[in-house]
């Protein structure tokens, strides 16, 4: 069925506004009444009554006013049925004149920061926090944060409900940690917010305006962080890191929108002022004297540069950089690439010896990157008939069509 354009045009209008700012919207609120999971009820209900009524009265001028407004009395209505006495007046007070100045202004008070913080708090089970902030900072649905955090939907869904809950009930405070509190606190904000450029690095063609715009919103949020504290080298470490990834996006895809692996990518496609950005970040981070794993997945992001602005190749600086990262994490993913590097180092069976220590990880069976290292290392062995069913392993878990050509092809080229 045909929407009449008025009704297109609230819908696109209220598309817009949830993927630009429905995580700060949850944080404005849900900083006033410490209750993250009503504060995202009722903004849903919010959108719903906008797309009811957009359509026939117009959309608003400040729409995001209008819905933190709509969104305001779902709250209050809520607070009533929910409290009485003392309970119920001190929830109102919270959603009450603080609230009217915030929407009424050009700006609505940023408090997506504070609300990482929160999400951080030690009462929070440490495996979730990252999750949640995905969710409800950054608006990642259950189904999307599982997979990335190799999980089932069903199991990160009861979770994420629980530690919301756990924010309620014990009244944790929506504010920025002090400096003897910050260190413990800081990792995983920056978890969450590398996870979630992650996520929406797994559209490298831009063709996916949501995951498009979750990436953006995680270089807002790195820079956000990084503004605020500029003498904590992980901060940089983690901005650089992801503005070296961003400066290849255009360079993924060829103009048939097939995959280019980074091997093969045109650098004059690359953006250099963003790489040049990241390196001076990465000099400053240096000199504060303290190494971390941002910086460390930064170095090799600079590695890759090195390599081909120059055409020459350190695989033993490499190595070190991923075994260094390997302590510091114990990642499977970090074994697996630290095994690549070995492979172009010291040959294909050495990168296999390597990548065995691993293989026994369970969290691998599903994880494509394993399998189509795997047989790429095969391949070059001439273990043709392992590499053509690591091929069949990684080109079944691959979701992006593109990727998976690519592969297909890969393992079409494997000799009989």
């Amino acid at each position: 069925m045909n929407l009449p354009n008025d009704a297109m045009n609230a819908r696109d209008t209220a598309d817009a506004v949830a993927r630009r700012s429905f995580g700060k919207l949850v944080a404005f609120l849900a900083a006033r009444t410490r209750d993250v999971a009503a504060a995202e009820d009722a903004l849903s209900e919010a959108f719903t009554s906008a797309l009811a009524t957009w359509p026939h009265n117009g959309c608003p001028s400040n729409p995001e006013a209008w819905l933190l407004t709509v969104a305001r009395r779902k709250m209050i209505d809520l607070a009533r049925r929910r409290r009485t006495g003392e309970a119920a007046a001190v929830q109102l007070l919270l959603l009450g004149p603080e609230f009217d100045d915030g929407a009424t202004d050009a700006g609505i008070p940023d408090d997506r920061l504070p609300l990482m913080f929160a999400c951080t708090h030690p009462a929070i089970e440490a495996a979730i926090r990252a999750p949640l902030m995905l969710q409800v900072v950054l608006g990642l649905d259950a189904k999307m944060i599982a997979s990335a955090f190799l999980m089932s939907p069903a199991a990160m869904g009861k979770r994420l409900v629980r530690a919301k809950n756990k924010i309620r009930e014990a009244g944790i405070a929506f504010s920025i940690p002090e400096r003897e509190e910050l260190a413990g606190r800081l990792d995983a904000v920056l978890d969450a917010i590398y996870a979630a450029f992650t996520e929406g690095w797994t559209d490298p063609g831009g063709t996916d305006v949501a995951r498009r715009d979750l990436t953006d919103e995680a270089l807002f949020l790195a820079r956000l962080v990084a503004d605020l504290l500029p003498r904590e080298p992980e901060t940089l470490g983690l901005l650089a890191c992801m503005l070296h990834a961003q400066a290849r996006r255009r360079a993924r895809r060829g103009d048939d929108g097939e995959y280019v692996p980074l091997a093969e990518q045109d650098p004059a496609l690359w953006d250099w002022p963003l790489i040049d950005e990241a390196e001076a970040l990465l000099r400053h981070a240096s000199a504060l004297g303290s190494i971390g794993r941002y910086q460390l997945e930064g170095a090799l992001q600079s590695a890759h540069v090195h390599r081909r602005r120059t055409g020459h190749a350190d695989w033993a600086a490499v190595v070190q950089l991923y075994e260094a990262l390997a302590r510091l994490t114990g990642s499977p993913v970090v074994a697996i690439n630290r095994a690549l590097a070995v492979a172009e180092l010291q040959g294909a069976d050495a990168g296999l010896i390597a990548m065995q220590q691993v293989a026994a990880d369970a969290r691998l069976a599903q994880y494509q990157p394993y399998w189509a290292a795997r047989a790429e290392l095969l391949a070059r062995t001439g273990a043709h008939r392992e590499a053509r069913d690591a091929y069949d392993m990684a080109i079944g878990l691959e979701r992006d069509p593109a990727v998976r050509r690519f592969l297909q092809r890969r393992q079409a080229g494997l000799a009989n």
